[in-house]
C-alpha cells in the first residue's frame, strides 16, 4: 500500500490528503443541511435542546457562557487573529502560516455567510434567548463555531506539520474538541443556535481546514519539499 502511494504522481500525493478533509467536511454538511430542510432526525432534538438550556441556565453560567462566545464573535475574534497572525508572522521572520491562518479564516467566513443567505433559516424563537434579537443574521450554519473550528483546526495543523510528533497530533485533537465544543455549548446554552447549526459550523471548519492543507501541501511541492506525506 505504501509503495503503491508513492507511485503516484507528485501533485496527487500533494493535493489528496486535503482533498479528503474537504470532502469529509463538505459531506457532512451537506448530510445536516439535507436533515434540516427536510425537518427530518434534528426535529426532534434542535428544540428540546435549546428549550432544556434555557430552562436549566444560572447567572453564572450565563455570564461564562456569554464571555465565551464573545471572544469567539465576529468582532473580538478578527482582531484576536489578525494580532495573533502579526505576532507570529514576526516572531517566525515568516508569513507563509500566518497569511494561511487569516485566509482560511476568511474563506471560512465567506462560506458560511453565503450558506446563511441562501439556507435562511431562522433563529431559535425569542423567548429562548439570553438577549431577544441580539442575533440578527440567519442561524444556519452558527458562525461562532465555524470561527472556533477553522482557528482550532488551522492552526493546530500548521504547528504540526512542523513538527510531527503523536504528542503534539494528541494534544491538537484534545484542544480542538474542547475548544469547538465549548463555543458550540455557548451557542445553544444562549439559546442562539440549533444543534444542527453547530455541527454544520464545525463541518465548514473541517472543509477548510481541507483547502488549507491542499494550499500548504503545493506551496511545498513547488518548492521542492514535499517529502514522505
Amino acid at each position: 500500500m505504501r509503495d503503491a502511494w508513492y507511485r503516484l504522481p507528485p501533485w496527487v500525493r500533494a493535493l489528496a490528503p486535503g482533498l479528503l478533509i474537504a470532502a469529509a467536511g463538505a459531506f457532512g454538511f451537506v448530510q445536516i443541511l439535507d436533515e434540516v430542510i427536510e425537518q427530518d432526525k434534528f426535529t426532534g432534538v434542535d428544540e428540546p435542546l435549546i428549550q432544556w438550556f434555557a430552562e436549566h441556565r444560572t447567572a453564572w453560567m450565563t455570564t461564562v457562557m456569554t464571555a465565551i462566545t464573545t471572544v469567539f464573535g465576529p468582532v473580538v475574534l478578527p482582531v484576536l487573529v489578525a494580532i495573533g497572525a502579526g505576532v507570529w508572522g514576526w516572531r517566525s521572520r515568516g508569513w507563509r502560516d500566518p497569511l494561511l491562518l487569516v485566509g482560511a479564516m476568511l474563506v471560512a467566513t465567506g462560506v458560511t455567510s453565503v450558506a446563511k443567505l441562501v439556507v435562511g433559516r431562522a433563529r431559535p424563537a425569542e423567548d429562548v434567548q439570553v438577549v431577544p434579537g441580539l442575533e440578527e443574521s440567519f442561524s444556519f450554519p452558527s458562525g461562532h463555531t465555524t470561527g472556533a473550528a477553522t482557528l482550532v483546526l488551522v492552526t493546530g495543523y500548521l504547528l504540526w506539520r512542523r513538527r510531527r510528533t503523536r504528542r503534539l497530533l494528541a494534544w491538537w485533537a484534545v484542544a480542538a474538541v474542547v475548544v469547538v465544543g465549548a463555543v458550540a455549548l455557548t451557542r445553544m446554552y444562549l439559546g442562539y443556535h440549533f444543534l444542527s447549526d453547530v455541527l454544520a459550523g464545525a463541518c465548514v471548519g473541517i472543509f477548510t481546514l481541507g483547502l488549507v492543507v491542499m494550499v500548504d501541501r503545493w506551496l511545498d511541492l513547488r518548492a521542492g519539499r514535499l517529502a514522505s506525506g
